[in-house]
């Protein structure tokens, strides 16, 4: 899908410093059996497998084996994929749509429990970071797109543009195991906790991605806490539709939107950061709402976040709610936006959601901006728009103050160990 320092008086570093912030349509139905082989060991404490087609038996991932990840990896149904805490998943660059990009099917489940001191991280097979680190030795912020992402999909309600369920984006049409949606809010795709995905969004075609984290019909009996997002070519973590919550999110300097959704996902996120890039070319939000009839009344929330700016970068703005918008954007602190930064409700739909004359909800509310006044700050495509209700449902101030939790991020974090943040 499409595409700013705070110093407050008691500063706590994470790390050393500073935190700041599709798709081809050719047929591929390839059905066979994982080919794992052996890989040169780039370390003598840690050999290394390669993984490539698809999973269709229970199959687990530990610590003491590097995983190379070689083109599209298919978790089908029933299987299920546990990968150890610790263990290190690197992404092979592969070509346009068939780059490397770890899918967990419908029905089938992923078990990544990584924790505070050893994290599951996906990364490129040019990172040169070996199990039991955290900091890659070679690569930086601004080595993104050399690999794909992951992407999980289920059987939660969506609202795509006909039926029922969908085919995700970024990946060819037609593959076997990437259609999503259905009508098991409670839907269960098992855990991502303490993971952290850096350096993918490989570009599959003109103007085409793939996101960090990619979330396509997932229920709310799915386990999604402490994530980050690192250096993504494209969206940092993207929601089409479904009902699954998210907790302790981090989405760090990606080239497109920090966190988009699609689709009417009904989740909450809560305790989340947004560091936008000195280039990012989308927005810190992107929001659209229903694309058809079906299940269409899903409203997600974004409460207790922390999103840094860019006094830099222009065209970034706060965030964009368009076509039918129907969200919750509260409690969170804005700081270090330029001036230029707008919070924008474009369309007719949106904009009555947003003034509760039309068909859902679209809310904007107890948001603190560390500016000197909103007046400004509100924008729409709509003639004559009123920007008061903006004015006065929010406010100006300096300093975090609404139960956003930065402890959760300690630690565990590439953002924390590269001075990408502080607060």
């Amino acid at each position: 899908m499409k595409t700013k320092k705070l110093l407050i008086a008691s500063l706590i570093l994470f790390g050393t410093g500073s935190f700041l912030t599709s798709c081809s349509k050719d047929k591929d139905k390839d059905e066979t059996a994982p080919i794992v082989v052996p890989e040169p060991t780039p370390d003598a404490s840690f050999p290394s497998i390669t993984v490539s087609g698809n999973i269709t038996t229970n199959t687990t991932w530990t610590k003491d084996k590097i995983v190379y990840l070689e083109g599209r990896v298919i978790v089908e149904a029933p299987a299920e994929l546990t990968i150890e805490a610790g263990t290190v998943i690197k992404g092979k660059p592969g070509s346009e749509s068939n780059a490397a990009v770890l899918i967990v099917g419908v029905g089938a489940k992923i078990h990544a429990t990584g924790n505070s001191t050893s994290p599951i991280i996906f990364t490129s097979s040019d990172d040169q970071i070996l199990p039991g680190q955290i900091a890659s030795p070679n690569l930086t912020i601004s080595n993104k797109g050399l690999w794909g992402g992951v992407i999980i999909l289920g059987d939660a309600p969506i609202s795509p543009s006909s039926g029922t369920t969908a085919e995700i984006e970024g990946i060819p049409a037609g593959t076997v195991g990437t259609t999503y949606g259905g009508s098991d809010v409670t839907d269960n795709s098992g855990e991502l906790q303490y993971v952290s995905i850096r350096h993918s969004g490989v570009i599959i075609g003109a103007g085409n991605e793939i996101n960090g984290l990619t979330l396509g019909g997932v229920g709310n009996g799915t386990t999604i806490d402490h994530i980050e997002i690192y250096a993504n070519l494209d969206d940092g973590i993207e929601l089409f539709g479904g009902s699954v919550n998210l907790l302790h999110t981090l989405v760090v300097k990606i080239d497109d939107d920090s966190y988009d959704v699609d689709q009417a996902w009904s989740g909450t996120v809560t305790n989340f950061v947004a560091v936008i890039g000195e280039n990012q070319e989308g927005d810190a939000f992107e929001i659209d709402g229903p694309e058809g009839s079906s299940n269409a009344g899903g409203v997600g929330t974004f409460t207790k976040g922390y999103v840094i700016g860019q006094t830099g970068n222009a065209t970034c703005d706060y965030a964009v709610f368009k076509s039918k918008a129907q969200c919750k954007l509260q409690n969170t602190y804005f700081t270090n936006f330029n001036t230029a930064n707008r919070m924008v409700v474009n369309g007719a739909d949106a904009y009555n959601n947003y003034l509760g004359t039309g068909s859902a909800t679209l809310s904007i509310s107890s948001n603190v901006f560390n500016i000197t006044a909103l007046a400004g700050v509100f924008k729409s495509d709509q003639p004559g728009y009123d920007e008061s209700n903006f004015v006065s449902n929010n406010a100006t101030g300096y300093g975090l103050t609404n139960g956003f939790d930065p402890s959760q991020f300690v630690g565990w974090t590439l953002a924390g160990k590269t001075s990408q943040f502080r607060y």
